[in-house]
């Protein structure tokens, strides 16, 4: 079983930067993809962004140029750096990633990071 644990959320000023880490424990063949989403109040889950195991990534239209996905050598941990923040980027930002297991993909969630961007 893949547990992922989010760090680096907190309370920031618009225009301040936060860099996001999303780590992965247990057991699994190959990764798919990584991704970051977000959920603000009363707001449906949304895609952040995401990068595949060819290192394609992927960013919503209101963080491109802002934000930045990234993952380490080893692949184990995926990174957001995230830039000139936005009261609109307040959120609970949580890490996804799709495992390959026995041939079938997974997906797997971590608990979220609280990121709170204040005017």
């Amino acid at each position: 079983q893949v547990q992922l644990v989010e760090s680096g959320g907190g309370l920031v000023q618009a225009g301040g930067s936060l860099r996001l880490s999303c780590a992965a424990s247990g057991s699994f063949s190959s990764i798919n993809s990584m991704g970051w989403y977000r959920q603000a109040p009363g707001k449906q889950r949304e895609l952040v962004a995401a990068i595949t195991n060819s290192d394609s990534t992927n960013y919503a239209d209101s963080v491109k140029g802002r934000f930045t996905i990234s993952r380490d050598n080893a692949g184990n941990t995926v990174f957001l750096q995230m830039n000139s923040l936005k009261p609109e980027d307040t959120g609970v930002y949580y890490c996804k990633w799709v495992v390959i297991t026995f041939s079938i993909a997974y997906d797997c969630w971590g608990q979220g990071t609280q990121v709170t961007v204040s005017s």
